[in-house]
């Protein structure tokens, strides 16, 4: 009898389970297929650019570098940059997914904790008051900047007592003192505006080695720390009296996941200035990919946001060459028609 009673639920796990595992089994192509495109879009951005280069001199210049001037531009300015943008794409991505599924709000994105405020602030202090000059300290200056405006805006949502919505208030509003401080200064110091003017904009024209090594550790110990937090941030989504019953420590995942967007964005925007819409938009798209299950969400994220920015990239080198169009013009050009389309549909709009 208990038998006959316990073999209807066994017989209802089995396609449950067996469908569990189509899904996770298309999830892992698409994501193949995913790191595919973005190999192919890596390869594009170390071969074009404002000076061509014949396929096998790009070859030359990546594996068997002579000092030419062809192993030069690709060595030393196409290399560095493909590198950058493959971090920082993947950094804005997780940061901007990690945002959305802390504040529980799909329009979030990374600037919404002030983090990139607190970089743009701390660097035209420090060009106005401090006299810096070296692209060097603007990172450094950039990522003291996001840490300490994190840190402030949890303070003021409330530390321990910490919710979404007041996150996102106290983020907003520690964004707008900080802007109208940037203005103000710039306003009032012309070097400062000029200084400034080309980073604000969002470039990796200006990347080398040293700055992806220099930024490569923050990223590291930042994506680390989002992946590890992916499950709780799943128990989040279900609201937090939920996640509470499921076991989630709310308030530790919140430093963490917060710790992890400070590092992912400060560092990406130290490098390479504000840089809009990449981790907005990508988490959108990969979302009606994967489904809300963070465990997917934050892998994809991290591929597909840098096929954005380097293709990006690539396109503001063909569109103006010789000279080229900064990728942030780029991404917001084109991110502003294609968010607006996928916010329409009805089955983004309900995520």
């Amino acid at each position: 009898m208990l038998v006959d009673q316990d073999s209807p639920p066994r017989a209802a796990a089995a396609p449950r389970a067996e469908t569990a595992a189509r899904s996770n089994a298309a999830r892992g192509a698409g994501l193949l297929v995913a790191l595919a495109v973005l190999l192919a879009v890596a390869a594009a951005s170390i071969a074009i650019g404002a000076k061509d280069i014949p396929p096998h001199e790009v070859w030359h210049g990546l594996f068997h570098y002579a000092g030419s001037d062809d192993d030069v531009v690709v060595r030393k300015l196409r290399l560095p940059r493909t590198l950058l943008g493959l971090l920082v794409g993947a950094a804005l991505g997780v940061a901007g997914a990690a945002m959305q599924a802390l504040t529980r709000n799909p329009l979030a994105d990374p600037g919404l904790l002030g983090v990139n405020a607190g970089a743009a602030a701390a660097v035209v202090t420090a060009i106005s008051f401090l006299g810096v000059t070296s692209p060097t300290a603007y990172v450094w200056c950039a990522l003291a900047g996001a840490a300490a405006v994190s840190v402030l805006v949890y303070a003021i949502g409330g530390s321990r007592s910490a919710t979404p919505v007041r996150l996102a208030l106290a983020g907003t509003a520690v964004t707008a003192l900080l802007q109208g401080w940037s203005s103000a200064v710039q306003l009032t110091d012309s070097v400062a505006l000029d200084r400034m003017r080309f980073w604000q904009v969002g470039s990796l024209a200006s990347a080398d080695m040293a700055t992806v090594r220099r930024i490569a550790p923050f990223l590291l110990v930042g994506a680390v720390l989002a992946f590890a937090a992916a499950r709780p941030l799943n128990a989040i989504a279900l609201g937090d009296d939920t996640a509470r019953g499921l076991g989630a420590r709310l308030t530790s995942t919140r430093v963490t996941v917060m710790a992890a967007i400070t590092l992912l964005c400060g560092a990406a925007t130290a490098a390479c200035g504000p840089i809009v819409f990449v981790g907005l938009m990508v988490p959108h798209v990969v979302r009606g990919i994967t489904g809300p299950d963070m465990r997917w969400i934050l892998p994809y994220a991290a591929v597909l946001s840098p096929v954005l920015l380097l293709g990006s990239d690539v396109l503001g080198r063909l569109l103006t060459r010789p000279a080229e169009l900064q990728v942030g013009i780029v991404t917001a050009v084109l991110g502003g028609p294609v968010f607006i389309a996928l916010v329409r549909r009805r089955k983004t709009a309900e995520l």
